[in-house]
């Protein structure tokens, strides 16, 4: 069983450079430095609300390094999620023919979607104090052209109920989507989405990377906050016709330049329940 998504695992060629955007526009607290030899990485993990952000530097030969250079820039390399059991989800990925590793008391999960690895790091819950801006990850999203396909290998992978996914279609962006959610009642949930405009941001994306992960989504109680630590041009608001600019946005998307190679989506306190199949949940302002 998933609990929540926990963690953006991020390939980055200045592990420095990025970790110091983080901290500066979301309050991000570094939390631990280390090796990660079978990445032929180091390894920088920051702190925001309660969730982690992995930052993985070459130090030389490695997946991480030809990553970047297959990518040639900052990117979310993998996802990650908790659970009170991760050699269970793994044994459960394993039969439905995904890939299996051990990292400590870790699980790696990497399935072949349109022939692209997409890997997920299943790790133990745990209680985390929190820091920064954010409360917390909610999403983290792979962009794929077989929607149905991709979302039939996350369902068996980590044995989700398809009756609490619900769909998500955006004009506004571009795209249909389906978000497999973990639990009924939580928002925590892989999505899904394939792009329907290929002349918008996500279909050039996807035409030119292919099945990979596009973003991740966090909630933060002070958005307005979030919103004044970034400059122009670093950020789309989504702020209704009628409020005033001293008010909370609805969400806002910082744009991956801003954050080391990372587009995150944030949401305002149950904002995404909206989209998320209950918006009877959504608190109004």
């Amino acid at each position: 069983m998933l609990t929540e998504v926990d963690r953006l695992l991020v390939a980055t060629p200045d592990s420095e450079a990025a970790g110091a955007a983080w901290r500066r526009i979301l309050g991000a607290e570094e939390v631990l430095t280390e090796r990660a030899p079978a990445l032929g990485a180091v390894r920088r993990v920051f702190r925001v609300g309660r969730s982690d952000i992995e930052f993985l530097e070459p130090d030389g030969a490695g997946p991480i390094a030809d990553a970047l250079s297959r990518r040639g820039r900052g990117h979310v390399w993998a996802a990650g999620a908790a659970s009170p059991d991760p050699g269970a989800v793994a044994q459960t990925a394993e039969a439905s023919g995904a890939e299996v590793e051990a990292d400590g008391d870790r699980r790696v999960i990497t399935l072949e979607i349109e022939g692209a690895p997409i890997r997920f790091v299943i790790s133990p819950e745990e209680e985390r104090a929190p820091a920064g801006r954010l409360d917390f990850l909610y999403e983290a999203t792979v962009l794929a052209a077989d929607q149905a396909g991709a979302v039939t290998k996350i369902r068996d992978a980590f044995g989700l109920d398809e009756t609490v996914f619900t769909t998500i279609t955006s004009e506004m962006f571009g795209y249909t989507g389906v978000l497999t959610l973990f639990r009924a009642g939580q928002l925590h949930r892989f999505e899904v989405i394939t792009p329907i405009d290929r002349d918008k941001t996500m279909g050039r994306y996807h035409a030119r990377e292919g099945a990979c992960f596009y973003m991740g989504f966090a909630e933060a109680s002070d958005l307005k906050g979030v919103e004044e630590q970034i400059a122009p041009g670093g950020v789309t608001i989504d702020r209704p016709e009628g409020r005033r600019d001293d008010q909370s946005p609805d969400q806002i998307w910082i744009h991956p330049p801003t954050l080391g190679g990372v587009m995150l989506g944030i949401s305002r306190p149950t904002m995404a329940w909206m989209w998320s199949g209950h918006p009877e949940r959504v608190t109004p302002l």
